[in-house]
């Protein structure tokens, strides 16, 4: 089954480009709500999911114990461009666990933020594993690690009682298996499982609902997304999608994109989840669908929705600023 073009990307008025793709928008009693292209088709979440996979973190009082709030708790679900307040507070979380930057095993690349980059190397400095876009994510499983008793050395690997733990969640949200035969490697060195598309839409329509949730797995949940709405910066960073989406309805969209133009998101008033994956791998391309998609579900409140609108309508502009082209949602999109 071919997936239908969800997006063309005009250059003047002519289609240059276009993005197929797939949508899946689930409730938590696992209904589907809205499917869009082949949503059996398992994929890889890359960081769509981080959200998820940051449950033990507050689950095994790790949290608590180091006295993490809403910005900690946000890096801990991010993908950020490693903004000096990024950086600093992946120090910070480390810190509080008696660790430091080596500690960390996701690998070190420059910050994606061109302003951080430069400055960076004006200073004369050079990246190191702070910068890396999940330096909080693994900055909170180091903290897991030690707040449990847990030897943290190899903690990316699979079968490390942390990523026993991750792999449990993500398999008891989603309802999907996350076994050997799923399983391969992130960038950040950590495993990541490939499975239907709809199974994330429906783990994020429970983070939002709680619904078959512990008590105290749902209070997790809240917490978790609730920091992230709360502190989009953290989640991202100056200028990302993730932080425009959630800023559009503030408190009320919960958005995280992945690699590979993945994109999940939650709405909790409405008990969603959404799950987008793009064919051909352009985030560009993913995040516009995941602006589509808000905009149709919160269709209602119609300033909200012209704000996603905007967003998934995205101008091109030339080197000058110049409007040159635009995004455009197909007729699937809705």
């Amino acid at each position: 089954m071919a997936n239908p073009v969800l997006m063309e990307v005009l250059r003047g008025a002519i289609v240059e480009s276009a993005h197929r793709g797939a949508v899946a928008v689930f409730d938590a009693d696992g209904k589907a709500v809205l499917e869009i292209g082949d949503t059996s088709r398992p994929v890889f979440p890359r960081s769509a999911v981080k959200a998820i996979q940051a449950l033990p973190l507050v689950e095994t009082g790790a949290a608590d114990a180091y006295g993490f709030g809403n910005r900690e708790l946000a890096l801990a679900c991010a993908s950020h461009s490693g903004e000096p307040a990024h950086v600093e507070l992946a120090r910070s979380m480390l810190a509080r666990a008696g660790l430091d930057g080596p500690a960390l095993e996701c690998g070190t690349h420059w910050p994606s933020n061109h302003d951080a980059e430069i400055a960076l190397a004006r200073s004369g400095g050079s990246p190191c594993a702070l910068h890396n876009n999940c330096s909080g994510k693994h900055s909170g499983f180091l903290c897991t690690c030690v707040h449990s008793g847990i030897a943290h050395h190899g903690y990316v690997k699979a079968g490390h009682a942390l990523q026993e733990m991750v792999r449990d969640a993500m398999q008891s949200v989603t309802g999907a298996v996350h076994g050997p035969d799923e399983r391969a490697t992130d960038g950040c060195s950590i495993p990541t499982y490939a499975v239907p598309l709809r199974s994330f839409a429906l783990g994020f329509a429970r983070m939002a609902t709680a619904n078959g949730f512990g008590p105290g797995r749902a209070k997790a949940a809240k917490r978790l997304l609730s920091a992230c709405m709360a502190e989009p910066f953290f989640v991202a960073g100056t200028g990302r999608a993730d932080v425009a989406l959630m800023e559009a309805a503030p408190g009320r969209i919960f958005a995280k994109g992945g690699a590979e133009g993945v994109h999940c998101s939650a709405i909790s008033e409405l008990g969603l989840g959404i799950a987008i994956k793009c064919d051909d791998g352009a985030g560009r391309a993913g995040d516009a669908m995941a602006a589509a998609i808000l905009a149709r579900l919160l269709r209602d409140d119609e300033a909200v929705a012209a704000k996603l609108l905007e967003l998934a309508n995205a101008p091109i502009e030339s080197r000058v600023g110049a409007k040159v082209g635009a995004l455009r949602p197909t007729a699937a999109l809705g």
